[in-house]
């Protein structure tokens, strides 16, 4: 057994710098092509074949074995129980910052996930969804405070994190449309028992509003925290909007299309003060203290690559 050394500080975490994490793609197939990565980047991410082998393709393996382990624990103790198996979906959860790339990351590591044979049925749902329609945030008067935790119908997402922890049959989550910014009445994203469902989005790290509620986490059996600089972030957040602004602002039907014709000085004036006023306090306030609530935490340099993973101790 290895002594542990005292003169180092405790941590319930293992740090492991990206030299080390990359070795551990050793004898992994990397099994998407350049066309598959250009297609799940998103906007500003600079995602490519080296950072998929080298930090993903390792994560999607260690969350594989994560989701085999449990599945052959909810096994036995169904036996144990002497009733038949009724193992629930894998819950994966992706938290951090606008901007961070966790969105991206997500979509990753469905794609990756699905590849492995334990796990062939991997589904996305974004908390986005859950989100109270823009009528009902004006009612509240929260449309300023969209992305806070005051602005998500909680209760709507604990119901469907229980659903799918539950076993049901199929699992119903509301969709949320970027380009019109809203909730689209209707639609729906559907969940036929999945082997694993990943839940991305700013807030899912909450804790309970008070210490009798449950926690959106509670639902989690392995969570992702994206982290970085702020000041990075904030870059980020300013260079994607001026990504947008040449994209999807430029659809007629977007909610953002009053941006498409701004200069780039008038753009970055706009990015900085929804930054300022919105997004930097909500990630200070909410999201960044999460944190330490994850089993695992990538930290992105200020070129959006990985440069260390901490992983919790088991």
């Amino acid at each position: 057994m290895t002594a542990v050394d005292p003169s180092l500080p405790l941590s319930p975490y293992r740090a492991i710098d990206r030299a080390d994490w990359a070795r551990l793609a050793a004898g992994l197939d990397q099994p998407l092509s350049e066309t598959e990565v250009v297609e799940i980047r998103g906007i500003g991410d600079r995602l490519d074949l080296t950072e998929v082998r080298e930090v993903y393709l390792p994560l999607s393996r260690l969350l594989s074995l994560y989701a085999s382990s449990t599945r052959r624990l909810g096994a036995a103790t169904s036996e144990f129980l002497q009733e038949d198996d009724t193992t629930t979906p894998f819950v994966v959860a992706v938290a951090g910052s606008v901007a961070v790339g966790k969105s991206t990351i997500a979509r990753l590591l469905r794609e990756l996930m699905s590849r492995w044979p334990g796990t062939p049925r991997v589904e996305l749902v974004t908390t986005d969804g859950f989100l109270y329609p823009n009528a009902e945030l004006e009612r509240r008067g929260l449309m300023d405070r969209k992305g806070f935790p005051e602005s998500y119908d909680r209760r709507a997402l604990l119901s469907f994190l229980t659903e799918v922890k539950s076993g049901a049959a199929e699992v119903r989550a509301p969709f949320y449309s970027h380009m019109r910014y809203d909730i689209v009445p209707d639609a729906h994203v559907v969940l036929r028992q999945p082997d694993v469902v990943i839940v991305e989005g700013l807030n899912v790290l909450q804790p309970p509003p008070a210490p009798n509620d449950a926690a959106v986490s509670d639902f989690f059996d392995f969570s992702v925290f994206v982290d970085a600089d702020t000041e990075h972030i904030e870059r980020w957040y300013i260079d994607r909007f001026l990504a947008l602004r040449k994209g999807a602002f430029s659809n007629p039907s977007s909610y953002f299309n009053v941006f498409a014709h701004l200069t780039d000085d008038e753009a970055v004036t706009t990015a900085l003060g929804y930054w300022n006023e919105i997004n930097m306090p909500n990630l200070v306030e909410n999201v960044m203290p999460t944190k330490h609530r994850a089993t695992l935490v990538l930290r992105k340099g200020a070129d959006h690559a990985v440069e260390s993973v901490q992983l919790r101790k088991v």
